[in-house]
């Protein structure tokens, strides 16, 4: 992957106690089935009596339960739920639930809702369009690679040119090989797709994120420019056309719109405007 050299590497992660539990927690998220003992220690890079010992206060926490005895280890519903509870709670997912629903009635695709949360953005919430065909649906609740997402595009099109850099060497590009063949892999190549998402209005992609996926985003802006989120339609490439693209960026422009004038009412939501 090439990287421009003058600008600084990705932060390596934290590794104390904390950084590793959440590692852990991480890794058993994006596997609902469970995991042994053994694969969760070479993940998160811990020896397996340490790895052991970490999990087996979760379970006593009641995060993390064992399947059977000397068995695979799984999250439990606690942790979901204290999401959901956390989301619920600043009224996220009341305000913002309509108008994702009403957009993928309109664009028959995979609508969602991502929050701008510090140097990350985050899906909180979602609604399937596709009644029936292929259907696109990827993980709530993960963070958005910037480089090569629709919605990271759609938020970094509203920043300067220096800040998208910062929060994309920050994260990283990833390995080429885990995304869409057509994935930037160099900063000049990402801003100049962003110029072109700016004149737009929103952004678009096509194999970027994922091999015959497409998905265009637009940013959720209070007054004043500053992106509090953005709101995203993804596919497969034989839907989501150019023409059907073209057809869907004034909807998807004005949920974006009608999110930002409805968000005024969350705290959540006017939190997040005072921080950017």
């Amino acid at each position: 992957m090439a990287n421009d050299p003058s600008l600084p590497a990705p932060a390596t992660a934290p590794v104390g106690t904390v950084a590793r539990v959440l590692r852990l927690l991480e890794t058993l998220a994006q596997d609902p089935q469970g995991l042994p003992l053994a694969a969760i220690a070479d993940e998160i890079g811990l020896p397996r009596s340490g790895c052991h010992r970490l999990l087996a206060e979760l379970v006593q926490a009641g995060y993390v339960r064992q399947l059977r005895e000397q068995g695979d280890y799984a999250l439990t519903t606690r942790l979901p739920a204290l999401g959901l509870s956390f989301l619920g709670g600043c009224g996220v997912v009341d305000v913002a639930q309509p108008i994702i629903d009403r957009l993928a009635e309109v664009s028959g695709e995979l609508v969602r809702l991502a929050i701008v949360d510090g140097d990350r953005l985050t899906f909180v919430a979602k609604a399937q369009g596709a009644r029936s065909g292929l259907r696109y649906d990827a993980d709530m609740g993960i963070d958005v690679r910037l480089s090569c997402s629709a919605g990271g595009h759609a938020w970094l099109m509203t920043l300067t040119e220096e800040r998208a850099t910062e929060l994309v060497a920050k994260q990283g590009f990833g390995d080429p090989k885990a995304y869409g063949p057509k994935a930037p892999t160099t900063f000049r190549a990402l801003m100049k797709i962003l110029e072109e998402d700016r004149r737009r209005g929103f952004s678009v992609i096509h194999e970027m994120y994922a091999p015959g996926m497409t998905a265009m985003a637009a940013p959720v802006l209070r007054r004043g420019g500053e992106a509090i989120g953005v709101i995203t339609i993804a596919g497969p490439l034989q839907r989501l056309t150019p023409q059907r693209i073209e057809a869907l960026g004034r909807p998807v422009m004005e949920a974006a719109a009608e999110l930002a004038l409805a968000g005024s009412t969350s705290p959540f939501f006017a939190r997040r405007g005072r921080m950017a």
